[in-house]
C-alpha cells in the first residue's frame, strides 16, 4: 500500500526559505517515478519538480534555480528545498508517486499523493 505524508510547510517572508519533507511507504525509489506539484484553490494542478527512478530531477521553468527536489532512500522520504520564495509561489503544495523507473506524465497526473502541505509566502 502506498502512502505518501507532507510535512514542512508554514508562512514565511518573500526570500525566504522552507524545506517540505515526504515521508513515503510502499514506494521503491528506483521503480517509481516521484515528485511534487502544487495547487491554488480554483486553478490547475502545477508541476513543481519530478525524479526518475534514475534519479535524473527535471524541474518547472519557475522553480529552476530556487528549488531543489531530492530523495533519500535510506529514510524513504522526499524533500523540496525552496529559496527564494515569493508570494506566487503561495499554494498547497503536494508529493506523489507514479508506478515506473521512466516518468510517462505529469507530476500532477500521478497514481498516488499526499494529503498536502500549505506554503504561504507573505510580501
Amino acid at each position: 500500500q502506498v502512502q505518501l505524508v507532507e510535512s514542512g510547510g508554514g508562512s514565511v517572508q518573500a526570500g525566504g526559505s522552507l524545506t517540505l519533507s515526504c515521508a513515503t511507504s510502499g514506494v521503491t525509489y528506483t521503480m517509481y517515478c516521484v515528485g511534487w506539484f502544487r495547487q491554488v484553490p480554483g486553478k490547475e494542478r502545477e508541476g513543481v519538480a519530478r525524479i526518475d527512478g534514475y534519479s535524473r530531477i527535471s524541474y518547472a521553468d519557475f522553480a529552476k534555480g530556487r528549488f531543489t527536489a531530492s530523495k533519500d532512500n535510506a529514510k524513504n522520504t522526499l524533500y523540496l528545498q525552496m529559496s527564494g520564495l515569493k508570494p506566487e509561489d503561495t499554494a498547497m503544495y503536494y508529493c506523489a508517486a507514479d508506478p515506473g523507473a521512466l516518468c510517462s506524465r505529469p507530476v500532477s497526473a500521478f497514481q498516488y499523493l499526499g494529503q498536502g502541505t500549505q506554503v504561504t509566502v507573505s510580501a
